[in-house]
């Protein structure tokens, strides 16, 4: 009698690892960068690209949890006003005489407790998607800090703390090196945790996870608090390269920070999509804008380039798996 054997895993296969749609946005780097070689002779050298970070990666570090949020299936459109808020009562607290160690402390708590609230709203009032949630404190956070500040802005920090946004260790820029050990964090957190595995199979089918022990509610609340904390890092960072701050800071960084993790192949249906996609997103959009904005091209004719991006982005696996599932001879 033969022996059946049954696997869980699947033969590796050249060609569905190259068909991912990370090395499509691998492709369309290299693209990018040589478009911009061509358009001006000051973009490519390691000086100009190296700082040309410090430009966009304080937004990065939201995307890092909006991949988990994306994934579950929901989508948080506070976390700009998350980083108002943070920035400004970091200033003001300062401004009264708080030492700035522990004002921005207080930053990161303002952070974590904005997003926990998003959190507990989401899980309590299941009946509202996160969207309205989300939307509602978006408009109650920035109302805050224009409460604190009115129109004025707030600033004058010790010196040191420019370091945050502008300083380097070696020659490389120090937000590049605390990035890139955020980003190594919620990748194992989501590729190489049980936590990430709840997170795709909530984002897969939330009624079957729940009947699998999994507990849903927790895990919402804590990928919306790790939003907001990350959200008060963004503030940090942000604050620290403007040298001050005003209520309406990072106006639109929600809308930026949800098109680079669409970029990155984040299924909008939650359940698929990788960390490395989205920070592949992330360097792609950063030196798009910054190798058009040597040539000062109009910020409508970028928009357009990223409208497409994003068009390409979700028509292609549909396309992908449309042909996969086609019958011979059809």
């Amino acid at each position: 009698m033969d022996t059946r054997v049954i696997s869980g895993s699947r033969a590796f296969s050249w060609k569905r690892f190259f068909m991912q749609w990370e090395w499509m946005l691998v492709l369309i780097f290299i693209a990018v960068n040589i478009m911009n070689m061509n358009l001006s002779e000051y973009y490519w050298s390691f000086d100009s690209l190296r700082d040309a970070t410090m430009t966009f990666l304080d937004k990065a570090f939201i995307v890092l949890p909006m991949v988990l949020i994306i994934i579950l299936g929901d989508i948080d459109i506070s976390v700009a006003s998350i980083v108002a808020l943070s920035s400004v009562i970091m200033a003001d607290l300062y401004n009264s005489g708080v030492p700035m160690p522990l004002a921005m402390l207080i930053c990161l708590g303002v952070g974590l407790v904005c997003g926990f609230i998003n959190g507990l709203l989401i899980v309590k009032f299941k009946e509202l998607s996160s969207v309205i949630v989300t939307l509602a404190t978006m408009i109650i956070y920035r109302g805050i800090a224009y409460i604190l500040l009115e129109d004025q802005a707030a600033g004058k920090f010790p010196e040191w703390f420019s370091f945050l946004g502008w300083g380097y260790v070696g020659p490389v820029p120090f937000i590049l090196i605390v990035f890139a050990v955020c980003a190594a964090v919620f990748i194992v957190l989501l590729h190489r945790t049980t936590f990430g595995r709840r997170v795709y199979a909530m984002g897969n089918n939330l009624t079957a996870s729940r009947f699998s022990g999994i507990r849903v509610d927790r895990m919402k609340i804590i990928v919306f608090t790790l939003a907001g904390l990350m959200a008060a890092v963004t503030a940090l960072f942000l604050t620290s390269r403007m040298g001050s701050t005003r209520p309406n800071v990072a106006t639109g960084y929600e809308l930026d920070v949800i098109a680079m993790v669409v970029l990155g192949g984040i299924s909008t249906a939650g359940g698929k999509g990788r960390m490395i996609g989205a920070i592949l997103a992330v360097f792609l959009i950063g030196f798009l804008r910054y190798g058009l904005g040597l040539v000062n091209v109009p910020a409508q004719v970028l928009l357009i380039i990223l409208g497409l991006l994003l068009i390409v982005a979700v028509m292609l696996p549909k396309l992908k798996l449309s042909s996969l599932t086609r019958k011979p001879g059809r």
